[in-house]
């Protein structure tokens, strides 16, 4: 089983080619990050004419812009009732609105900039394990209907055509959302905002933003930037001190495995419209399918630095439970990434300075927030206006006690994990 992220490898879309920032640069804007979020901005910002620079670290995409599940999903984490509770009414509607739309804004840049990602638009399966899920999955579905989304509540029959196990007795289908290879669509977008006139230069890191008279000036170790405003989109991958954004989040993981390809004989029952899924258990499991057939599964927590055995043991129990009928199933691949938290699980979009947005705590929903994020940061910094950002930009406080947050996220995790390959939990 090789460590490598399958979707770089599978991306129909070519990693792009970009050179390294030399010497001195003057623009409208600086975008630092270079991953769905930073790409959306420079994007929608060349599309608006700005002359807009854009320094990554790496190469596009190094970060989990090229590492998550690929699902496009719909909404944040938690239900739409409680985005109100921890927003307040008029913010959590609008965070509803904007963010149950983001799908739609994903599937019109693929489909306006022929990106090539394997993109479906056959929705995304939610799944109850028990029947504390069943309940969850109900209430989930009464919130989104009341607000006019396009899900349904799939019992028994309809429920196990569409999932291929009878483990799991009733899912939550969303028809608004979909998958894609995130590698590709990263890659894809990349290249829109070069054919925009986004200047793009990976493999320089911003080593720091410093104020010279009206002007920021970001710097990377053979040359600089310097423009009036400056977007820091570097998220859950955010690790230099100079940059505030890593004060507003708490660092997790996520690890996914996938088989070799499956034959249509073998495994065309499992989720057979392609959906992506994942289900209610306190530490997910994730699952779906690409484009070749491969099984691809995942849960919270680092894969990377484990014992491949350990990896594999995990895989083989989640394989076992939901699709027996596979028997014995060859593991290619495993990855990690990162995932950007907050305490309430929201998103937090901010000015750390004048002239300087910040964005982090997508809380595993990157693909979609980051590219409203992205539209949303162009159109203020065109017009001055915040309404296309999922939330209006504030001055939150820096979260507390980080490193306690990881610390406990991450081993709750290794002992749920620990316990199913011990067969004490599934």
């Amino acid at each position: 089983m090789k460590e490598q992220c399958l979707w770089h490898a599978t991306s129909p879309e070519p990693a792009p080619q970009f050179e390294a920032l030399e010497g001195e640069r003057m623009a409208d804007v600086v975008v630092i990050g270079g991953g769905i979020t930073g790409l959306s901005t420079a994007l929608h910002l060349a599309e608006s004419g700005v002359d807009v620079s854009l320094v990554e670290a790496g190469d596009i995409p190094s970060g989990g812009s090229g590492r998550n599940v690929g699902l496009v999903n719909a909404g944040l984490w938690i239900p739409p009732d409680d985005i109100l509770k921890a927003l307040g009414e008029k913010d959590g509607e609008r965070a509803n609105a904007i963010l149950g739309g983001a799908p739609k804004e994903v599937f019109a840049l693929i489909g306006r900039h022929g990106i090539e990602c394997h993109a479906t638009q056959t929705g995304t399966l939610h799944l109850a394990h028990n029947g504390k899920g069943e309940q969850d999955l109900a209430r989930r579905a009464e919130q989104l209907a009341r607000r006019g989304a396009p899900v349904e509540l799939l019992e028994d029959e309809g429920c196990w055509q569409k999932v291929g196990t009878k483990q799991i007795r009733c899912a939550l289908l969303d028809r608004r959302a979909g998958t894609i290879n995130p590698a590709g669509y990263t890659r894809g977008l990349a290249r829109a905002a070069s054919a925009a006139g986004a200047r793009l230069h990976t493999h320089s890191p911003a080593q720091g933003v410093t104020r010279e008279g009206d002007d920021w000036r970001v710097a990377t170790p053979r040359g600089s930037v310097r423009a009036p405003r400056v977007v820091v989109a570097t998220n859950a991958y955010t690790e230099d001190d100079w940059n505030q954004v890593k004060e507003h989040f708490f660092p997790g993981h996520f690890f996914q495995v996938a088989s070799k390809p499956l034959s249509e004989e073998v495994a065309g029952d499992i989720l057979p419209e392609r959906q992506g899924a994942w289900d209610t258990r306190m530490v997910l499991s994730s699952m779906r399918r690409d484009s070749e057939g491969r099984l691809i599964l995942g849960s919270l927590g680092k894969g990377s630095g484990r014992p491949q055995a350990y990896v594999r043991c995990w895989a083989d129990r989640i394989q076992r439970h939901y699709f027996p009928q596979l028997g014995a199933v060859e593991w290619e691949t495993t990855w990690t990434g990162k995932i950007a938290f907050t305490p309430d699980h929201t998103l937090r979009i901010f000015e750390p300075a004048p002239g300087i947005l910040g964005v982090s705590g997508y809380n595993g929903r990157g693909v979609t927030t980051g590219t409203v994020v992205g539209k949303g940061f162009a159109h203020y910094l065109v017009t001055g206006k915040d309404d296309l950002l999922p939330l209006p930009i504030s001055s939150p406080e820096p979260i507390k006690v980080k490193p306690l947050w990881s610390s406990g996220y991450e081993g709750g995790f290794t002992l749920y994990h620990a316990g199913q390959c011990l067969r004490v939990l599934i």
